[in-house]
């Protein structure tokens, strides 16, 4: 069994965050799993976070979002994929 996870550095949050959202949103059929997580709260929050996402579809889908993820300035994209 294969699987394939996604994980997504974001810099810069506040002038990102809403292109990161759009992509994923466009892509949200491939998406099965996804956990967000950044450091801080209320006044304290940081301004980097990492998403984790665990993909399902074809491989070609998963390299496109992650094309797509890394043209957006701020943002880093890496397929991970494992075989069980």
């Amino acid at each position: 069994m294969k699987r394939t996870a996604l994980l997504i550095l974001v810099r810069h949050r506040q002038e990102t965050a809403e292109k990161v959202q759009k992509i994923l949103t466009g892509w949200g059929c491939y998406i099965k799993t996804r956990l967000g997580i950044h450091d801080g709260v209320l006044e304290n929050c940081s301004d980097s976070g990492l998403i984790f996402l665990e993909l399902t579809g074809e491989k070609e889908k998963h390299e496109e979002i992650t094309r797509k993820l890394n043209l957006v300035n701020g943002v880093d994209a890496k397929l991970v994929a494992l075989e069980v």
